[in-house]
């Protein structure tokens, strides 16, 4: 007999699980919805923002050839992901493929993982955009009192309220249900792709052809930071010296952009909530990823052509590129569309932790508690509530920027364990019905698994010690309390029982 460690929960047992009353989850999604939840998700400070700094810092005009490697990567680890969501459409995304796959602790791992990807994301979004916001009430002649505005910069009591009440709200629409918040989201992204197109046509009339020139700088090798912990663990572990600028320079860019990608696999969280996921779900990681990527491509050879790479703002790239050439009012657009974008992403980044949290809870890893649906919304009400004020809380006292690349390790490390759990499901159980296949197996989940772990290894080293002593913390819950509440430990136990029962019977 195999280690209860990795216990398997069989595909057709995680479906099963979906059609119980008290845990079932509402199908209202399709798949133009679920692609709205990508953009929505996927569109937010990185397009905004990530553009100026690296094309001023890693790779000049060629920023655009890095945003073309990320999508790559990303790619690589969607079409993994689509195969996995057609075929198990259950709640939980990479937490539940690998139940099915690797084990009851992988599994536990990836799930924990991306509670603190979801978090974690939500709170730094909401906090970034509660930054835009007072921006624009400091135009309008508004000011937020100094204690409201965060702990960033604070010198005594600092408590973002305007992150805080952000993720409140959103909590609130989620509970009321998907499809409002299908609605929502729907208007919110329609607002932020109309101020991407703006920027996209708009600029493009002030594109003059010597700021691409050169399109590929120079080669750089970057000098050794200060403390080791903020060396990427490539450099420490092998010595290997990471260049800005020039053809290394665009993959070092790469690496900073993949940040403006996270969240599509988002989207294989509301499998479960899908009308025809076996269509849909592909439908929705891929179309996402897609659209983004060619806006991501549009605007950074926009932007790089607008204004010389090495005065682009890192701040504000889009919004100051405007002011540069003389049309400061698109400025203020640009920043509204920031300020409404982040809140798709902070409501679609809350909605992936609840249906990761709800699964696991389901599965009797967390207390079974939180796995009842509001009888009348039906949804995972009872998680959404306190994860939304656990959130809302470290939103409003704490500042995380330093803490934000957790995110993009939490997501890279959920890339790898897909990957490899298409090739194991493919061996385990080749008899499954798959809606969607992914091409080229076990060739492309192995590439992808190497290309997120380069990405991985180009991270500092203080990101992978936090990143451990989260997962430490996870294996002691799971030991003191999931392994021993596991609702397929239970299952288990009482078919043991009911085998031997049969077998004292049959001697006596």
């Amino acid at each position: 007999m195999g280690s209860p460690l990795f216990r398997t929960k069989n595909v057709e047992q995680s479906i099963q699980d979906t059609e119980e009353p008290e845990h079932a989850l509402r199908k209202s999604l399709s798949a133009l919805d679920l692609t709205v939840f990508g953009v929505g998700v996927i569109i937010g400070t990185g397009i905004f923002v990530l553009t100026g700094k690296v094309a001023r810092e890693n790779a000049g005009p060629a920023v655009s050839l890095a945003f073309v490697a990320a999508g790559v990567v990303c790619a690589l680890a969607a079409l993994c992901y689509a195969e996995f969501a057609s075929t198990v459409p259950v709640a939980g995304s990479a937490y539940t493929f690998s139940y099915a796959s690797l084990g009851e602790l992988p599994a536990w791992i990836i799930g924990w993982d991306l509670v603190l990807e979801f978090a974690l994301g939500t709170a730094v979004v909401a906090v970034g955009w509660s930054g835009y916001i007072r921006s624009l009430l400091d135009n309008a002649g508004w000011q937020v009192p100094a204690a409201l505005g965060g702990r960033e910069g604070a010198t005594g009591f600092g408590f973002d309220v305007l992150a805080a009440a952000l993720v409140l709200v959103l909590t609130a629409i989620l509970v009321l249900g998907m499809k409002l918040s299908a609605r929502v989201t729907s208007v919110v992204v329609a607002v932020k792709v109309a101020v991407v197109l703006l920027v996209i046509i708009a600029g493009a009339f002030f594109v003059t052809a010597d700021n691409y020139d050169p399109f590929i700088p120079k080669s750089q090798p970057v000098e050794a930071g200060g403390s080791r912990l903020t060396a990427p663990l490539v450099q420490l572990m092998f010595g290997w010296t990471p260049y800005d600028f020039g053809v290394l320079g665009i993959f070092t860019a790469a690496s900073v952009v993949f940040f403006a990608f996270i969240g599509f696999d988002i989207v294989a969280t509301a499998a479960e909530e899908t009308r025809n996921p076996q269509r849909d779900v592909p439908r929705g990681i891929l179309g996402s990823l897609l659209i983004c990527t060619v806006l991501y491509v549009a605007v950074s050879v926009v932007v790089t052509g607008m204004q010389n790479y090495r005065t682009l703002s890192v701040d504000a790239p889009l919004a100051d590129a405007f002011k540069a050439v003389g049309h400061p009012w698109y400025a203020g657009v640009i920043s509204f569309g920031a300020a409404v974008g982040l809140t798709s992403v902070c409501m679609i980044l809350l909605l992936g932790q609840t249906r990761v949290f709800f699964a696991m809870s389901r599965d009797g890893l967390l207390p079974r508690f939180f796995s009842q649906v509001h009888p009348r919304f039906r949804t995972p009400h009872r998680p959404t509530i306190l994860l939304g004020v656990i959130i809302a809380i470290v939103a409003g006292f704490t500042s995380l920027s330093e803490l934000a690349e957790l995110v993009n390790i939490g997501t890279l490390f959920a890339f790898v364990v897909v990957a490899i759990s298409v090739i194991i499901l493919r061996r385990t159980r080749p008899d499954l019905p798959r809606a969607f296949r992914t091409p080229w197996v076990p060739v492309l989940p192995i590439v992808s698994v190497c290309a997120s772990l380069w990405l991985m290894l180009n991270l500092p080293a203080e990101t992978w010690l936090r990143f451990a002593i989260w997962m430490v913390i996870g294996f002691l819950v799971y030991f003191l309390y999931g392994r021993s509440h596991s609702l397929l430990a239970q299952r288990e136990r009482t078919a043991t029982a009911g085998v031997a029962g049969r077998g004292g019977d049959t001697a006596g």
